[in-house]
Parts: structure tokens; sequence; C-alpha cells
């Protein structure tokens, strides 16, 4: 798979987050049902500091690398912490190094094809924070780039 390293700069997020594991039969399901509520309960459309129009898929606080817990977090970024709804927590991407994919197609199909074919790269990976940013909402003919801390 083709990247670029960037820089990314700080960027404080939005959203809210469940815990999961790659080893956890019902990961899928977890980050499945954290987009789904993320949309149910209009958390999107609730804040109203975003930066941006971009969602992101925010996968931080490793315990172990690829093999332990990491929280996943359905967010946007926010200019501010200011007047959030309740339940909403924030986060911080941390600025540095990242290898930058992009991938385009399936919402779903796009995104789990390109970490199953990300697991078997050899990337010097920081397991800091990696997220995607979905550049559009079209479910058939996504754009997202996809950010990999490295150290």
């Amino acid at each position: 798979m083709d990247y670029e390293i960037v820089k990314v700069n700080e960027k404080l997020v939005a959203g809210i987050t469940a815990t999961t594991s790659n080893k956890d039969e019902n990961m899928t399901q977890i980050i499945g049902g954290l987009w789904q509520s993320f949309f149910d309960r209009n958390i999107y459309t609730s804040i109203s500091n975003k930066k941006n129009n971009y969602i992101i898929g925010l996968y931080s606080n490793y315990e172990n690398g690829v093999n332990g817990s990491y929280d996943a977090t359905v967010c946007c970024e926010v200019s501010t912490c200011d007047n959030l709804p309740h339940g909403v927590n924030v986060k911080t991407i941390p600025s540095g190094k990242y290898a930058k994919f992009v991938v385009h197609g399936h919402m779903q199909k796009a995104v789990s094809e390109f970490w199953e074919k990300l697991w078997s790269m050899d990337l010097d990976r920081k397991f800091s924070s990696d997220f995607e940013e979905y550049q559009n909402s079209d479910m058939e003919n996504c754009d997202i780039h996809v950010y990999i801390a490295l150290n």
C-alpha cells in the first residue's frame, strides 16, 4: 500500500468512546455500535464548535500495541471544549509523524480491507493515536484519509 509521511498538528476532538481489542470477538460490533450511536444520538449535529465537516474514527490509549486493548472514539475535530453535549468526551490527537494512506470505496469494506493489509506491513508504529478522517459521507464512494502514528 502506498503512503506518504506527513506531520500532523495536534487536534482536539470530541465524541464517544468504547474500549475493545483486536482479540475481542465482539470488536466489530463494539466499533460498529459506537458509529451507530454517534448518529442515532445526533452527536455530530449537536457539536456546535466543529472545525470542519470531517468525522474521525480515532484509535488511542493502546495498552500493548496491536495485541492489547485500545480506545475507539467516533468524533470530530473541535475548536474548543465548551458547550459539548452530555456524554461527549474530549481527546487529543498528538502532533507528530504519521503515515498517511488514502482509501477509497465502500465505507465499511474499504476501511476493513485497509486494516487487514496494515497489520501485515512493517511500519515502525508508535501506537499513540491512529485515525481515519472521513472526507465525505458517500457510503459507496467514500474518500478516507488514514493516519498511522510513527516513531
